[in-house]
C-alpha cells in the first residue's frame, strides 16, 4: 500500500471541564471511516480505559463520548495531516501537527498523555516546544502492540486516574 497525504478528519473531543488530554498519533483507517477515535475493534483503548475507570466498556460513539465526559478526558491526535500507508504509524511522513494551544486554553487540561511511542515522538518534536507541558508516554493500545496484554496495559494506564481534584487547591488551575 502506498503512503498518501491525508488530512485528519476527526475534530478533537473535549469539554471546558476536561482535565486530561490523551493524544494518539493519527487515526486508523477504521477510525477515519467511523469518524471517531479508536474505532478498530482490536484496538484496546476503550477496554483499557473502562478498566482504569472501573466502568463498562462503551460501544457506540455516543457511549464513548459520555464516558469521556464523565471522566473529564479529552481526545485528539498529534498529527493534523501526513502521508500514511493504511493505518501503520511506521509509515507516517510529512507531518503537520495539530495546534493544541486553543484546546488547552479553553479547558482545565493540566495533564497530557500520549498513546504510544509514535505519538510521543511527534509530540516532543512538534508540540512540546510551544506547549511547554511534558506528555507522559503510555504503551500503545494498538493491536500492533501484541506484547502487552490488556491487563498489563490497564495497569500502566492507571496513572491517568489521578485527578486535579486530588491535588492540593494551590496546585489546581483557577476557573
Amino acid at each position: 500500500m502506498t503512503a498518501r497525504p491525508i488530512l485528519h478528519p476527526i475534530p478533537p473531543f473535549w469539554r471546558p471541564d476536561s482535565e486530561i488530554l490523551i493524544l494518539g498519533s493519527f487515526p486508523s483507517v477504521k477510525s477515519r471511516e467511523q469518524g471517531f477515535f479508536y474505532g478498530h475493534p482490536r484496538n484496546r483503548f476503550w477496554l483499557v480505559l473502562a478498566e482504569v475507570f472501573d466502568q463498562p466498556v462503551p460501544a457506540a460513539i455516543e457511549e464513548k463520548k459520555a464516558f469521556l465526559e464523565r471522566n473529564k478526558v479529552a481526545l485528539w491526535d498529534v498529527v493534523a495531516s501526513c502521508t500514511i500507508s493504511g493505518s501503520a504509524d511506521s509509515s507516517i511522513g510529512n507531518v503537520i501537527p495539530n495546534d493544541i494551544q486553543p484546546l488547552l486554553a479553553a479547558s482545565r487540561i493540566d495533564r497530557i498523555f500520549v498513546n504510544g511511542g509514535t505519538a510521543k515522538k511527534y509530540y516532543d518534536r512538534y508540540l512540546l516546544p510551544s506547549v511547554g507541558l511534558e506528555a507522559a508516554a503510555l504503551p500503545s493500545t494498538s493491536p500492533a502492540n501484541a506484547a502487552w496484554s490488556a491487563a498489563r496495559l490497564a495497569e500502566a494506564w492507571s496513572r491517568i486516574r489521578v485527578r486535579s481534584a486530588e491535588k492540593p487547591a494551590a496546585d489546581r488551575p483557577q476557573d
